[in-house]
């Protein structure tokens, strides 16, 4: 009687089978339901299953061609900004509250006449179809559901209308300057008649180039999926001079084009700060354009608290590059940033899941920066400043 009472006790119960027939049945390749599209025999993780905005990335990469992953991956020449962008978050400690607050702390705001619960925006970035076949309409439509803002780029796979339409949350529109003036007045034109709410005009990416595309030897089929480029420059150095006449003369032009409000991306210096100010930017947004602009730039939360300073409350300043966890947006927000900006997360989220991905990674990073505020002891956008933070940038 004991060998029998031993095997009933060492024995599965309804439920360790049902466990067990359950994994077998997920693991089948006959289920076609979790399987990667893209490679047999790879289960794409469920969206629960992810629980920080750097557990995207892996499935991003996993589901995407390599020229997709790294045209969202790079930085410019040897990637040393990219780098530093992350490592400055390193050097900035943040300081726990002595009790937690009795109540939720309060991120909402208004930007602009655009009511935002989190300071939290998408950055513009280029060529989403690459992605995933909604493109950006996925990606405003994942904005939408997160409640927040996508700022939509000028060379976006789809037209602004169509991204307009494919949402009901805020936009707002990023400019690549063009000599022709008529050209750019038509474009401002149709992105102030879709709705957007401000204009980002891009100051910086000058003369990018991308060793990474070097290594991969331009292979692959993602490059008509890219916005048609101009032929590079016939000068020594083969650098492209599509964007090396820009001017303030050129803003100026195009103030009178621009009727909600206007901001400078890819400031870097307190002197432009001020200078953006004189000539009529509404907004400053710090940037390094990712490390894909100037490489040796410093990284962008190095040169926020100066650009502060000197735009002295004036303006919104607006923040992005570098930022993975709500801890990173905390950091910001008390080194004067008013709101910040992400750029390679909806990316991720995007090629991972779709427009569902989108919402999902900014809606971690909001959870995070709620968390973050709790532990410092900070119940308002309002009580974060720099009293919460120790720096120690080289």
């Amino acid at each position: 009687m004991r060998h029998l009472e031993t095997r009933w006790s060492n024995s599965l119960s309804r439920r360790q089978a049902a466990q067990t027939f359950a994994a077998l049945v997920s693991s089948s390749p006959l289920l076609s339901a979790q399987q990667d599209p893209f490679r047999d025999h790879s289960r794409v993780p469920k969206l629960d299953e992810l629980l920080t905005a750097l557990d995207f990335e892996a499935v991003a990469y996993a589901k995407l061609p390599r020229q997709a992953y790294d045209y969202t991956a790079y930085g410019t020449d040897g990637e040393f900004t990219m780098r530093r962008n992350r490592e400055a978050f390193d050097w900035v400690s943040l300081i726990p509250g002595a009790s937690p607050p009795s109540a939720k702390p309060q991120t909402a705001l208004e930007l602009f006449k655009t009511k935002l619960d989190f300071p939290i925006l998408i950055s513009p970035s280029a060529g989403h179809l690459m992605l995933h076949p909604g493109a950006e309409s996925a990606t405003h439509q994942g904005a939408t559901a997160a409640h927040t803002t996508m700022i939509v780029s000028n060379v976006a796979s789809q037209p602004i209308d169509q991204i307009a339409a494919a949402g009901t949350g805020p936009l707002w529109f990023q400019l690549y300057p063009r000599e022709d003036l008529t050209a750019t007045r038509d474009t401002l034109d149709r992105a102030q008649a879709a709705g957007c709410l401000a204009i980002v005009v891009t100051i910086d990416q000058q003369a990018p180039a991308f060793e990474r595309d070097l290594h991969g030897r331009h292979l692959g089929p993602i490059a008509r999926r890219l916005p048609p480029r101009q032929p590079t420059a016939p000068n020594p150095y083969r650098i492209s001079d599509r964007r090396l006449w820009y001017s303030w003369k050129y803003i100026d032009q195009i103030r009178e084009m621009i009727k909600v409000p206007m901001l400078a991306k890819g400031i870097l210096t307190a002197e432009d700060a001020r200078l953006c100010l004189e000539h009529g930017f509404d907004g400053v947004y710090v940037s390094n354009h990712g490390g894909r602009s100037l490489d040796y730039a410093p990284s962008t939360l190095e040169v926020l608290p100066e650009i502060v300073d000197a735009i002295a409350g004036r303006v919104p300043v607006i923040f992005d590059s570098g930022i993975r966890r709500g801890t990173d947006v905390l950091k910001a927000l008390a080194l004067g940033a008013t709101a910040v900006c992400l750029g390679r997360l909806p990316r991720w989220g995007l090629g991972a899941y779709g427009a569902i991905g989108v919402q999902r990674i900014v809606e971690i990073l909001q959870a995070e920066l709620v968390q973050a505020m709790v532990a410092s002891g900070r119940t308002s956008l309002a009580s974060i400043d720099r009293s919460i933070v120790w720096t120690d940038f080289p």
